[in-house]
């Protein structure tokens, strides 16, 4: 998710957990600045795009990680408050906005290596966008009341904003399922393969939902609206060039980039360069995540990300008013 929403949530966690033991200010800085850690990785320059994109949310949001440094983090701001508050008192709160972070990010379409060292796998619940400010609002209206009002009336306001982005969580994974379900049965109908089908929510919202259908030689896309589920699913098919994928067959860069997007990826060509893109994020032709992998002849040995065009907030918000 993006960076306010993990503030907001890491400082609602911490003011929730750590009541009127300290003062509500004090404990909403400290969850903040803990729910904001683990995205430091990012500034971590790993040698080339595609290890940069890949190695993101890897050790810094582990879960096992997270929880064996947050008793010293504890110790550290029971230290600076140098107060009646024994660090014990802080863990619990440390911990919950530290695990929060990775546990949200698992909700979008990224990939989020949480179960390091055991496992790299990059899990991804994909039920929402990066940015959507009906998760984002509640918390961070609330929490700002809690910090207003303070006493036990700002506590029950904290504790609303968390149930209802909580809330608001649940009925993302609710109507990702059914929308799935229509837009599988939907393809069956068409005679079309429904086989390995992404189904992602659009920007902003959770009545959208964008799916991605895979198929050896081509991909589609495909758009889904809770406030019109009847309209026939119209898909739009591009080639993934898998004769591409033969010619690179073993490099690290581009089997590593099949394998964060779980398959959804597609190639292309273009001026005898070798371009590899994550179909997850993005839409149309024009995708956050499209390498140049270089020509047959002569490799990329560092790949460069290329640009993605992005389209204007109003162009954004045009397209979302004729897909609902």
């Amino acid at each position: 998710m993006d960076s306010v929403s993990q503030f907001v949530l890491g400082a609602s966690v911490s003011v929730a957990v750590m009541g009127r033991r300290v003062p509500l200010w004090q404990a909403a800085a400290v969850g903040a600045v803990c729910g904001t850690l683990p995205d430091l990785d990012v500034f971590l320059d790993h040698g080339d795009a595609i290890r940069n994109m890949t190695l993101h949310r890897t050790e810094s949001h582990a879960l096992l990680y997270l929880t064996l440094v947050s008793p010293l983090l504890a110790w550290l701001v029971a230290g600076l408050f140098r107060g009646n508050v024994k660090w014990q008192a802080w863990w619990p709160a440390i911990w919950l906005a530290l695990i929060t972070h990775p546990l949200l990010d698992l909700m979008t379409v990224y990939g989020t290596q949480l179960g390091l060292p055991i496992t790299d796998h990059p899990y991804a619940v994909s039920s929402i966008y990066i940015v959507d400010p009906l998760y984002t609002l509640p918390l961070l209206i609330c929490l700002g009341v809690a910090l207003w009002r303070r006493g036990d009336p700002g506590l029950r306001w904290n504790r609303i904003g968390l149930a209802l982005s909580t809330l608001y969580l649940a009925w993302s994974v609710v109507i990702q399922s059914i929308a799935t379900g229509e837009i599988k049965q939907s393809l069956v109908d068409q005679g079309l393969p429904a086989d390995k089908v992404l189904v992602t929510p659009t920007a902003f919202n959770t009545l959208v939902w964008r799916s991605v259908v895979i198929t050896p030689d081509r991909y589609g896309e495909a758009y889904w609206s809770l406030l019109s589920p009847n309209r026939p699913l119209n898909v739009s098919w591009q080639p993934r060039h898998p004769e591409l994928f033969a010619q690179v067959k073993g490099d690290w860069y581009a089997e590593r980039v099949a394998w964060f997007s779980h398959g959804f990826y597609a190639m292309n060509e273009k001026n005898g360069k070798i371009t590899i893109a994550d179909l997850r994020m993005g839409e149309g032709q024009n995708y956050t995540f499209t390498f140049n992998l270089g020509s047959p002849q002569q490799w990329e040995t560092h790949p460069q990300r290329l640009p993605s065009a992005r389209p204007a907030l109003s162009a954004s918000f045009s397209a979302l008013a004729d897909r609902l």
